[in-house]
Parts: C-alpha cells; sequence; structure tokens
C-alpha cells in the first residue's frame, strides 16, 4: 500500500502564532509561500551589495514620494507573507508600522536572484502576478541582466522584458526616474 503524504499549510496569522510560541526564531530565514513555510537561499555578498546600491539609488530618487523597503515582508493573501529584497511602497505617515504593506500598498517589488532566479521566477513572480503587484523586477546576477514584469494578471504578468547592462530603466510608477542598468548591478 503507497504511503500517502499529507501537507500541512498554515495561514500568516498561524506563522506568527509559531513565532511566538518560539517554533520560529528571529534568526531563521523564512518566509510563507502560499502557506508553506519555505527556507530563504543565503544572501552571498554579491545580492547584498545589489540590494544596498540599490536601496542607496532608489532612496536619493524618490525622496518622500515612496517608501523604501529591504528585506521585509509583504503580506499577499493569508497564506503568503514574502519577503522581498526591495519594495516601493505607496507613502504612509506611520512607515507601515500598524501592519505589513499590502499589494495595494506596493509600487514595486525587486527580487535580487544570484542562485534562485528560477525559483523566483517560477514560485515568486506568479505569487505577485496574482496578488496583483504592477511591477516586479527580477535582477539576475549570474545571467547580468534585469527582467521587467508589468501587468499583472491570474496567469502571470503580461508584458515581460529584460534589459542589458547597456541599457536603462524607470520604475513604472515613477517614469522620470532614470537608471543605468550597469549602476543597478555593479558591473
Amino acid at each position: 500500500m503507497p504511503v500517502q503524504l499529507v501537507r500541512r499549510f498554515f495561514t500568516v496569522e498561524q506563522y506568527y502564532r509559531m513565532a511566538e510560541a518560539g517554533i520560529l526564531s528571529a534568526d531563521d530565514r523564512v518566509e510563507l509561500i502560499e502557506g508553506e513555510i519555505v527556507e530563504m537561499t543565503p544572501i552571498g555578498s554579491r545580492h547584498a551589495a545589489c540590494v544596498d546600491r540599490l536601496i542607496r539609488l532608489l532612496d536619493r530618487a524618490v525622496g518622500d514620494r515612496a517608501v523604501v523597503r529591504a528585506q521585509n515582508p509583504v503580506r499577499l493573501s493569508e497564506r503568503s507573507e514574502p519577503q522581498p529584497d526591495l519594495a516601493l511602497l505607496r507613502p504612509r505617515a506611520d512607515f507601515y508600522a500598524q501592519a505589513h504593506p499590502g499589494p495595494q500598498d506596493i509600487l514595486l517589488v525587486v527580487e535580487v536572484a544570484e542562485t534562485s532566479a528560477s525559483y523566483d521566477r517560477e514560485v515568486k513572480l506568479p505569487l505577485y502576478a496574482r496578488a496583483g503587484i504592477p511591477e516586479v523586477w527580477l535582477i539576475d546576477l549570474e545571467g547580468r541582466g534585469i527582467e521587467i514584469f508589468r501587468q499583472p494578471g491570474s496567469q502571470g504578468y503580461q508584458d515581460v522584458r529584460r534589459v542589458g547592462r547597456e541599457e536603462r530603466l524607470a520604475p513604472q510608477a515613477f517614469p522620470d526616474l532614470d537608471f543605468a542598468v550597469a549602476e543597478i548591478m555593479g558591473i
């Protein structure tokens, strides 16, 4: 007789209760994806440097027009609370102290991939699209380019394009900004 594996899925509230009970600690690098607790890949030095560069570039460029948030949770649904490398959020006086930002608060999500590009494309991007996140950048450090995803829908993003290191790009929410891909990626 074959063994049937039973998977247990969690809500965001249950996930937080696990942390309160000490089952998950502050040192655990995990996120909740579609009800499953997923261990995040370690952050390498190139990855960290890229995130730091992006924080500096975006923070200076957007000023008070948006909140730049790095490696903190965004609540997409009752069963998903990923921690993107960077999120550009609608400004709020409390800086989201009352609750993590939801899909309606997010202007741009950025995922930096040194070794996780396929996971980001296959798992996280469809999740962001279903939640209605208007724009996602996937910075592929190995592929040396940035993939831009716009026009979210239930089947994924309808507008997908890749920009190379010699090109420039701007967030859809702030078309007046202009960044060199090479500057973002540090190449």
